[in-house]
């Protein structure tokens, strides 16, 4: 039975790294998946995962997100957008996503995760570029500050999916160390 545990936290670290592409909160499924697994598998049992494991993953999940929170403040920060621009930005970037997994179908393997990720900067875009045209500013102004909303939120999804990628593996091979 402590194999089928074993084989099914593999899987929701897998799915949270795929929802921390997507723009989710996967890294924190990932350390409540393994928190739960350490908690509730015994420490005398095959396949254990000690709390030194958990805790180094709460660290790796805190970086990801201070990570994705300055690449994404210093994109709104570097073009001077507004609260809203800030808002409409996000909300843009996870409706982008979720529309980029599906469009990248057809590609085999990568297509839907480079697909998300692209279409969750064009997200980005548009609502910055909405939420300044919103707010009054010209189309150029609201533009540059789009341009910097889309790479703030590719840099930041990146170095937070990086750190999910690593939480992944740490999560893995703890099982079999």
């Amino acid at each position: 039975m402590i194999y089928l545990y074993a084989l099914l936290l593999i899987l929701v670290l897998l799915a949270g790294w795929m929802l921390t592409f997507l723009g989710g909160p996967g890294n924190w499924l990932m350390l409540l998946a393994v928190a739960l697994y350490a908690w509730l598998v015994p420490e005398d049992a095959a396949l254990t995962i000690g709390w030194g494991v958990v805790i180094a993953l709460l660290v790796l999940a805190a970086v990801g997100e201070l990570l994705e929170f300055l690449a994404g403040a210093l994109g709104a920060t570097q073009g001077g957008g507004s609260k809203r621009a800030a808002v409409l930005a996000l909300v843009g970037s996870i409706f982008g996503g979720a529309v980029g997994l599906f469009v990248g179908v057809p590609i085999p393997v990568v297509g839907p995760f480079v697909a998300a990720l692209l279409f969750a900067g064009l997200g980005a875009f548009v609502g910055a570029v909405l939420g300044e045209q919103w707010a009054g500013r010209s189309l150029d102004e609201s533009l540059d500050i789009g341009k910097a909303a889309f790479l703030g939120r590719i840099l930041g999804t990146l170095a937070k999916t990086l750190l999910g990628s690593v939480m992944v593996v740490v999560g893995t091979l703890a099982l079999f160390i």
